[in-house]
């Protein structure tokens, strides 16, 4: 969380202010959070199955990216009272809205060969 009279800050809302297109980069911006949402698009997934599915991220970033996607509302957290504990993650329906959206990203990478080897 930036201070909010930082220059970040200020910049930030000024980007973001009446634009929804710079508003939805910001919100599922950085390396990871799509590829987060991508994983939960067939349903609830564990902690330990996520980070399964993307291999390069670290436990820390996982952990943070979940709370962030937790905190803006596109995926929801689900504490089961038993033993062993287990928590699974699914998207909510904010998150579940933009998975069209998704597809036809992959669709159009897939289609133009958009892809780093």
């Amino acid at each position: 969380m930036r201070k909010e009279n930082s220059t970040n800050h200020l910049n930030e809302k000024a980007i973001t202010t009446n634009c929804p297109v710079t508003s939805t980069v910001m919100a599922i911006g950085g390396r990871w959070k799509i590829i987060i949402l991508w994983q939960l698009k067939n349903g609830s997934l564990r902690y330990n199955e996520i980070r399964k599915s993307i291999p390069n991220i670290s436990e820390k970033m996982l952990i943070q990216q979940l709370k962030e996607l937790m905190q803006s509302g596109w995926v929801s957290k689900k504490d089961y009272n038993e033993i062993p504990p287990r928590t699974e993650y699914s998207l909510t329906v904010l998150g579940s809205s933009f998975m069209p959206i998704l597809e036809n990203i992959y669709e159009w990478g897939t289609e133009h060969n958009i892809t780093q080897m």
